[in-house]
């Protein structure tokens, strides 16, 4: 999840324009996605990333960062949790609109490789409400946004986390991986 220094993840109508993303990021998150066979979005990012995934490995100008990605995100399996997209039926796509906690613990314990929850605010504080979270990959953009849509909302249990793994990138930009203790 990208944010930035003062905790946000996106500005006030959603604005993502600030995020810091160059090669060395895109390499970073590519070893992230080859560790994954699922990809979890809110409605809102889901519906954002496949307007554009599923043919940006295609365009004649795609970059390398494009093709991988694009290969990626038409071969895993998504999870999309949404209240209005309820009952619907899509191909390699399963719906969640209601008990998160039961369905997401279902989807955790099933054989496979990592899940990744990609953006969405709404979704990643659904699953820290329930403790649904095992790690957490924050990319720390050096930039303060002065409002907008915050990384954390509410209040929250004390949670303890060891810092697994850190790394500064070219761009300023740190990540961060921390794991439940």
């Amino acid at each position: 999840m990208h944010v930035s220094l003062d905790g946000f993840v996106a500005g006030p109508n959603g604005e993502m324009n600030w995020i810091r993303v160059d090669e060395e990021m895109f390499e970073y998150a590519s070893d992230r996605t080859s560790h994954s066979d699922t990809a979890l979005y809110g409605r809102v990012t889901w519906q954002m990333m496949d307007a554009y995934w599923p043919e940006a490995g295609k365009k004649p100008n795609a970059s390398k960062h494009d093709i991988e990605h694009s290969a990626w995100y038409n071969n895993v399996h998504k999870v999309v949790i949404s209240r209005t997209m309820q009952g619907q039926q899509l191909n390699n796509i399963t719906i969640i609109s209601d008990h998160i906690r039961e369905q997401i613990t279902n989807l955790k314990n099933q054989p496979g490789k990592d899940i990744l929850l990609l953006g969405s605010p709404s979704s990643f504080n659904a699953l820290v409400e329930h403790n649904l979270i095992d790690e957490y990959w924050l990319f720390i953009n050096p930039i303060f946004i002065g409002n907008g849509i915050p990384l954390f909302k509410g209040p929250r249990e004390k949670v303890q986390l060891k810092l697994a793994y850190n790394k500064t990138l070219s761009s300023g930009v740190v990540c961060l991986h921390y794991i439940i203790q």
